[in-house]
């Protein structure tokens, strides 16, 4: 009986996902945001019925995707189908959101690894070089169809072809980033809907509660000491630095604008005040420096803790 309803259930998910990936592929716009709601077949079933049945149901998904649209359809259902075991299973164990999210943009970075090391190796050269070649090729043509611009234009447009030179070497921090996205994304619309179905789940904590571990300022300060120090473009280093020095710089943001949030709510503070300063910040740069140095003196000084002692 209980191996007939899990069949059932699977058979039901499986024609779920299939709805949900036909209109991905075959309705423009509407498709955009569908694919979101790929994981969540696998999210719901792993957490019913275990893991074991989600490998059943993912390789359901994968031959259904193939006949709806061949190989390039398969991707999706690997990407998205892993991460929502992943995700199940997480959950299933009853273990906390931020783990939740961990495995979560492990699995969706490792997909884009994978996805793009297969580019690399179907087109035999690397996507971001092709990419930032292209966007030179349309800015030289344009440049020429236009004609030719001033001095100050000519030294903007050097700038703007540096940054494209530096694209080529931010595939690892781009990745990363993406798979953090994903992560997040689907693990918000699976909270809502295990949540609706009845489903007792840890969700994230509130954003004012997210503090990152003291090894990321140590982190911060080694690569932005070696960045200092310069390292020889194209060598491995270089790409290292490059590629870590965004990331930790978005670690310390986040770390600024949640010691915003707490102070805002241990001060009783009107919630539109930190929202407006999280908007203000992604619009002022140099805003943004000075929460990312908040976050900095956070980690370093444990502010939340002396704050939270003056209050008692």
């Amino acid at each position: 009986m209980k191996e007939t309803r899990t069949l059932t259930e699977g058979a039901i998910l499986a024609s779920v996902f299939t709805i949900i990936l036909l209109i991905t592929t075959y309705v423009p716009f509407v498709g955009i945001v569908t694919l979101w709601a790929l994981p969540l077949p696998f999210v719901l079933y792993v957490l019913r019925r275990g893991l074991k049945p989600g490998f059943m149901l993912w390789g359901v998904a994968c031959f259904l995707a193939f006949l709806i649209g061949g190989l390039p359809s398969i991707p999706a259902a690997l990407i998205f189908g892993s991460a929502g075991l992943v995700i199940g299973e997480l959950y299933r164990r009853k273990l906390s959101g931020f783990s939740v999210l961990i495995g979560a943009g492990l699995t969706y970075t490792l997909n884009m690894l994978l996805v793009f090391l297969g580019l690399v190796l179907i087109l035999g050269e690397n996507p971001m070089r092709m990419a930032a070649e292209l966007t030179r090729e349309q800015i030289e043509f344009a440049n020429s169809t236009l004609g030719s611009f001033g001095q100050g234009q000519e030294q903007a447009l050097e700038q703007t072809y540096e940054m494209i030179d530096q694209i080529v070497y931010l595939a690892p921090v781009m990745i990363v980033g993406l798979g953090v996205a994903l992560a997040l994304f689907t693990i918000m619309l699976s909270y809502l809907l295990l949540r609706r179905l009845g489903h007792e789940v840890n969700g994230l904590p509130p954003f004012r509660e997210w503090q990152f571990p003291k090894a990321f300022l140590w982190y911060y300060l080694i690569v932005l000491v070696l960045a200092l120090i310069g390292a020889e473009e194209g060598t491995t280093l270089y790409m290292i630095i490059w590629n870590l020095f965004p990331l930790l710089e978005i670690v310390l943001s986040i770390q600024g604008l949640a010691f915003i949030f707490y102070y805002c709510h241990h001060k009783n503070i009107s919630k539109a005040v930190p929202i407006l300063l999280v908007v203000a910040a992604i619009v002022i740069s140099p805003l943004l420096y000075l929460v990312r140095i908040l976050g900095i003196i956070d980690l370093g000084f444990d502010l939340r803790r002396r704050i939270t002692s003056q209050k008692k």
